[in-house]
């Protein structure tokens, strides 16, 4: 049976885009998750995708916390998202530290928009076990909010909220970039089958690298992104100078699983055990490299 592979449909994910469009569902088929990582994460647990590709900070928390349902067992793009701080386009919120006490939406508990919410607190020097959210499920929920007035803003990715900014929907107030690379990529310990993963990992990682080189980046990239997503051509070259891809999508380094970690914990959002975290823990070691 292919691979079912959970995925967001944003600008991030067009080299998984490209591969799925060749393979024609002989390796895997796609499982759009519009309301991000924490629905992701839902329907790996729920038996509905054997692979996510998803967001780091989410996924490793959810493991932090007690997880069986998956193992990172890849990674997908390796510089940080710009999370965007965004209110309602008539609210009285100008700067971030007016959030402070406030109740905040976000998509799902367990989300990148709620863990995001503590680094930006951490930040802040907000105390974080006093933080207050509301949840909206995904980005039109969290436009509802912000403007109606039950939640005082919320954190999305700063090119895919644009649009709702240019329109008139919203306005940005700050970003977040995260302190680690953004993407990772997540399986069912079980019913991802292993020859199956390793062959999507290996062909992902030439889109990837196809996708990432200087002479795509010229024109194809961009064509591919007005195509599928209709966003303005300066956009996606402003978003194209911010990011990067893997060499090799079945290889995480540790730092990046150590360094999430002490933030997430520095935050508040996760407690480690008295020893510490064992890095290791959170891969599959037969399917992934830890380097």
């Amino acid at each position: 049976m292919p691979l079912r592979v959970g995925y967001v449909r944003e600008h991030f994910s067009s080299p998984l885009l490209q591969y799925a469009e060749t393979d024609g569902g002989k390796t895997f088929v796609l499982v759009e998750c519009p309301s991000g990582t924490g629905q992701l994460i839902t329907r790996l647990t729920n038996d509905e995708i054997d692979v996510a590709i998803a967001l780091t900070d989410p996924l490793i928390s959810g493991i932090a916390k007690g997880s069986e349902h998956y193992k990172l067992v890849g990674s997908f793009v390796t510089t940080p998202l710009n999370w965007a701080v965004i209110t309602g386009r008539d609210t009285k919120y100008k700067t971030v530290s007016e959030l402070r006490g406030t109740t905040l939406g976000i998509s799902r508990y367990g989300s990148g928009s709620q863990t995001m919410a503590f680094v930006m607190a951490l930040q802040q020097g907000w105390p974080t076990d006093k933080l207050q959210f509301k949840l909206n499920n995904d980005i039109r929920g969290l436009l509802d909010s912000v403007n109606d007035g039950t939640t005082s803003a919320f954190m999305w990715e700063w090119f895919t909220t644009k649009p709702f900014v240019d329109a008139g929907e919203a306005r940005f107030i700050g970003s977040v970039p995260t302190p680690w690379p953004s993407w990772l990529i997540a399986a069912h310990p079980t019913r991802a089958q292993a020859d199956f993963l390793r062959t999507f990992l290996s062909t992902l990682t030439i889109y990837v690298r196809t996708f990432d080189s200087q002479e795509k980046r010229a024109h194809e990239d961009i064509e591919f992104i007005k195509e599928k997503f209709g966003y303005p051509e300066e956009d996606i070259k402003a978003w194209l100078k911010t990011v990067g891809y893997p060499q090799d999508c079945a290889a995480i380094p540790r730092k990046v699983i150590a360094d999430t970690l002490n933030v997430l914990e520095k935050a508040g959002y996760i407690k480690g055990p008295e020893d510490g975290f064992d890095v290791s823990y959170f891969v599959d070691t037969n399917i992934v490299k830890l380097v």
